[in-house]
């Protein structure tokens, strides 16, 4: 046990760590962008918001494990230069107030409905949504619970949750793609892991983020439990039966959608994206990207391009 889970330690680096992209997104500066904080039941969230005050449709943009809100910086000048309003959320267990100690406050449903509040705090009785990593996750949560309510649905590296499931379970390239995730789920280990030497073994995964991003992500995660809290994501949610189908079917959607995955994903196979679209039941785009994991810094401009692309085809009248 003591040899595997060294195995599986020594290959972490290699899961994540990519080149620098030609294609990489340039340094840029919060000046439009404010920080909110947003009470939901006993929690506060902290959130980023951008364009709030004007007339178009909401956006909500959902990071992944090991980011925060600040992934989405330059997106989110974007999209309210377009006159969206967009609000981009640091989730359960990377706010502050918002990172309870139970891995179990962590099930999928919870961070769904976690998001669906956020929107109506803001009124966003419909909006366009966009995921990435584990925010993918969640928006694949929130399409097939209330399709209604979503506009547009961008889904960033991560499959349909079922074509995801059923490739780790039929496609061996994912089986070893995904051997992280016994690491993650081990208790205590993985947070000495990304905590040690300064947190290094997270400054490798962040290597294709700016040096502004990565201390804005140091904020966060050198803050008290903000590793365990998010590493209880896959404590919670990873494993048999761990999606409560009685509260989020995850079937068909109809949400006019798309899945932007990267032939270059040290954690997400083919299999999966091929998979995906036997779910999918109204307007559906898949767009690969010559990329790794990190798609919103390795091409930004080609992501970004598809995103808004996306929104205003959908956007209402």
């Amino acid at each position: 046990m003591n040899k595997l889970i060294f195995a599986i330690i020594l290959s972490l680096p290699n899961l994540y760590g990519q080149e620098k992209s030609s294609n990489s997104k340039q340094n840029t500066k919060d000046r439009s962008i404010s920080m909110v904080e947003v009470k939901i039941d006993n929690l506060i969230f902290d959130c980023r918001v951008a364009g709030i005050s004007n007339e178009g449709d909401g956006v909500i943009l959902l990071h992944g494990f090991p980011e925060t809100s600040h992934m989405w910086v330059e997106l989110m000048m974007l999209l309210s230069s377009k006159g969206f309003r967009v609000i981009a959320p640091d989730q359960r267990g990377y706010s502050l107030g918002a990172r309870p100690t139970k891995s179990s406050d962590y099930k999928f449903e919870n961070l769904v409905n976690d998001v669906f509040a956020m929107a109506d705090s803001f009124r966003f009785e419909q909006f366009h949504l966009v995921g990435h990593d584990w925010g993918a996750s969640i928006g694949w949560g929130m399409v097939a619970h209330s399709p209604d309510r979503v506009l547009s649905w961008t889904a960033m590296s991560v499959p349909h949750l079922k074509a995801f499931g059923e490739a780790l379970k039929t496609d061996d390239d994912q089986k070893t793609k995904s051997r992280y995730f016994g690491f993650f789920k081990l208790p205590f280990i993985p947070e000495l892991y990304f905590s040690f030497n300064n947190h290094q073994n997270l400054k490798n995964i962040w290597n294709q983020s700016t040096a502004e991003e990565i201390d804005a992500y140091l904020q966060v995660f050198k803050g008290k439990g903000a590793l365990k809290a998010s590493l209880n994501w896959y404590r919670a949610n990873i494993g048999s039966k761990s999606i409560n189908e009685s509260l989020i079917v995850l079937g068909d959607i109809n949400t006019p959608s798309q899945l932007i995955w990267g032939n270059k994903d040290m954690a997400l196979g083919r299999r999966g994206t091929e998979l995906t679209e036997k779910f999918m039941k109204g307007p559906y785009h898949f767009i690969e990207i010559d990329a790794g994991h990190w798609l919103i810094q390795e091409t930004y401009v080609d992501v970004s391009t598809s995103i808004l692309e996306l929104i205003e085809s959908k956007t209402k009248p």
